[in-house]
Formats: C-alpha cells, structure tokens, sequence
C-alpha cells in the first residue's frame, strides 16, 4: 500500500483530530517520508497514544479497547535497545506477526527476534499496523509488541503488551466479544494463539 494509501485511511480514521494537528500538517509529515511499497506508516506515541489508537480499530464492526486493568498503558516504553525516530510519523518496514514463535514466552522469544537482526514492535507500532492492514489479527494468530516495556526503577515490569481478539468475557463484557483487544501478558507466560510483532527496521 503506497504511503498516499495509508495517509488516506489514517486522515478518515480522524488521526489528524487525535493528534490536534490539521489534515495538511499530517500531510506534510508523511510527504518528508521515502515511500516505499512495503513500509508501514508507524505514528509516534507523542503524536497520538496507543490509547487513543485503539478504538480506532474495528473488527466485524467492533471497535477496538484497552482492558481494564491496564490503566498504565502510558508508560510502556521503548524497551532497551529500541529506537524509534524522533518525528511524528516514521516508517516500519518488512513487519511481520511472527507466527513461528508461537507457545514461545516474550523472554524466550526476544533473543530469536535479535538474532534474526529483526526489532519487536511497539504496541504503537502494533497499532499502526493494524490500522492499515486489520485483517492481520485473526483468531489464533494474534500478537505481542515486547518492543514496549514499563521500567520500574532498575527493574522491568513483568508485563508485555499484546493485542489480540476478545472472547466477551469476564470484564471484557459479551457485547465485546470478536473486538481487538490491547492488553498484556506475563514476561516469563507462553501462549499458543500468539506470535511476536517484529520489523527489519524502521526509518525516518
């Protein structure tokens, strides 16, 4: 999808509004950008949150929500070793699910990514995939963007953020059921419908 594609949907979508930010100058972020056939446009945290993405999502006309209990979804950051360009809006390129590391935990699955010189998706990243290409998260084949940590003092929080399909249950409630979720997921867990979200690199 060219770069005029993704700008289109994410204009629709009201990105712009979210941001604050008027239709031209979203524009003219995405026009200093190289376009690419394969890149995702990725919008940065300090543009719009990933909280303020999520309800953008839509699945079978469900829209998209954070999970109660993840009420400090702001301050999962850039993991160590995770540089995202320092400008609105930059580019993902050769993203991928990462379905092979499926049952793998996020601890497990990390060194993998790195040692294919690949780099996990943030959950801002995850989004932004999503928003162009929603068709990506299907029932047993979701995702988790370990690119995301909360750092607590010298240590990290053991949870990851991960984005996947609600079954209508327990707080979810029923009328959310086949919604995209944002929620998370122990560090040290390994679940069997979700992969790990990586690109080759990003790019400004």
């Amino acid at each position: 999808m060219s770069l005029a594609d993704q700008l289109r949907r994410l204009l629709a979508l009201g990105v712009a509004d979210l941001a604050g930010i008027s239709a031209r100058e979203l524009s003219g972020h995405v026009a200093s950008l190289a376009d690419e056939p394969t890149a995702v446009l990725a919008i940065h945290p300090r543009l719009v949150p990933a909280r303020l993405l999520t309800p953008l999502l839509r699945r079978q006309d469900q829209e998209g929500f954070v999970v109660e209990d993840l009420t400090d979804l702001e301050e999962f950051v850039p993991a160590t070793g995770v540089t995202i360009p320092d400008q609105p809006v930059y580019l993902l390129h050769g993203v991928e699910r990462g379905d092979e590391l499926r049952n793998a935990s996020p601890d497990e699955a990390l060194p993998a990514i790195l040692a294919r010189g690949r780099t996990p998706l943030t959950i801002g990243e995850g989004l932004s995939w999503l928003l162009q290409e929603p068709d990506r998260l299907e029932p047993n084949h979701c995702f988790m963007t370990i690119g995301s940590r909360r750092p607590v003092g010298r240590r990290l929080d053991a949870r990851t953020p991960a984005v996947w399909i609600s079954g209508g249950t327990g707080r979810d409630g029923r009328h959310r059921r086949g919604a995209p979720k944002v929620g998370w997921c122990w560090a040290g867990n390994r679940h069997t419908w979700l992969g790990f979200a990586s690109a080759q690199r990003r790019s400004a």
